[in-house]
């Protein structure tokens, strides 16, 4: 009789053991799909980019300056290994990118311009699906710290060469008030 229920404990513990490892894999799996999702988007944005700036050229030949920072920005997300890397230089083309629109409210023809209207309205499709797998990438780290820093998860997560994962943050850029003026 206690060979039993020694063989159900066993058996028992086996099981959660199965089902948390399996619970920690998925989650990484699906931070990594996230994450890759995210990555196909800031590659969009980049490659945006110089239709964006040769559509602009033509109309802001003052604008050096806002032109420049916006193509370094996009070399600096080209150019970027790691995540970390990737959503920094990611927040600054998005950055350098508001201002170049800031810009153009000052040129007329250039908001006029069917190739401008149609540049802006896909970069706005692509930060729309940045945002939603953003918060998809996120849901999933959260789920997965939660599982692997509480009882049992906590138990199983180094079998799984789990570690609690950082959330995608916005830019501090972004996170200041809007300027309205009048």
């Amino acid at each position: 009789m206690i060979s039993v229920i020694l063989l159900m404990v066993v058996v028992a513990f086996i099981l959660v053991m199965i089902y948390y490892y399996n619970k920690i894999v998925i989650l990484k799996n699906r931070i990594g799909n996230a994450w890759s999702q995210i990555d196909v988007q800031l590659k969009k944005r980049a490659d945006l980019v110089p239709n964006l700036v040769e559509a602009v050229k033509g109309y802001v030949k003052h604008e050096r300056t806002v032109i420049l920072s916006v193509t370094r920005a996009r070399t600096s997300l080209l150019k970027a290994k790691t995540p970390e890397q990737k959503v920094k230089a990611g927040n600054m083309l998005a950055d350098t990118l508001k201002t170049l629109f800031a810009v153009s409210e000052n040129y007329p023809k250039l908001r006029a311009s069917e190739n401008f209207i149609q540049l802006q309205e896909e970069l706005t499709n692509i930060e729309e699906k940045i945002a939603y797998t953003r918060q998809a990438y996120n849901d999933n780290v959260l789920e997965l710290n939660n599982v692997i820093t509480t009882i049992p998860g906590k138990w199983f997560r180094g079998m799984a060469k789990a570690k609690p994962r950082r959330y995608l943050e916005i830019s501090m850029a972004e996170r200041k008030p809007v300027k309205v003026k009048f």
